[in-house]
This record gives C-alpha cells, structure tokens and sequence, in this order.
C-alpha cells in the first residue's frame, strides 16, 4: 500500500484556486453539478471534491471536469515550452558559444 503523500501548502494553495475557479465556470455556465459529473463521467461528490481543491483526486478526473466545461484546452498549455521561463533559460546557456564546421580536406564541388 503506497504511503500518503502530504503536499505541499504551495500545492494545496494552487489546487483549491483551481477548484474554486472550476466552481465558478460551471455557475458562469449554469450548469448543475450533477449535468457536469455526468459530462465529466464521474459522481457528484468527486466533483465537490475538485471544486474544493482535493489533491486525492486523480489528475484525470479533473482533466474530465475541464472538457465537460470547455476549458481542457488550458491544462495542455501548463508545461508547455512557450510559458517555461526557466526551462528556456537553462536550454539557452546550454547552447555552444562558437559552432566550427569540420573540414574534410577535399574541396567544395560545384556540380
């Protein structure tokens, strides 16, 4: 049996905005929660729990919660390359400082 995992306050923080900004799109949306845990194939008490943050439910569950709302196109763009500051940083001081090409001896063909 795996151990509980206890994140991190950072992480509780930014899932319980994520629920709470999921329970405001459905009530934008007017959309009970039993019409969206059924969109979402799952029951109404898991997505209480999405909406209160609850990092014990699966990453896909909630991905199920964003298509039924239309918004897992959001989700796709979290690791991508383009919002990755620091992954780019790191990418561009790992590029060489002088590129050499190599020299064959035979001189360059004009065909």
């Amino acid at each position: 049996m795996p151990t509980p995992h206890l994140p991190s306050a950072a992480v509780r923080r930014a899932l319980r905005k994520l629920g709470a900004d999921i329970h405001d799109a459905r009530r934008r949306r007017r959309l009970p929660m039993a019409v969206v845990a059924e969109r979402a194939f799952t029951s109404r008490s898991t997505l209480q729990k999405i909406e209160a943050g609850d990092a014990g439910v699966g990453i896909g569950i909630y991905a199920a919660v964003l298509q039924a709302l239309g918004l897992l196109d959001g989700l796709s763009q979290i690791a991508d390359i383009g919002n990755d500051k620091v992954g780019q940083t790191l990418a561009s001081a790992a590029l060489p400082k002088h590129i050499h090409l190599k020299r064959t001896g035979k001189p360059p063909t004009d065909d």
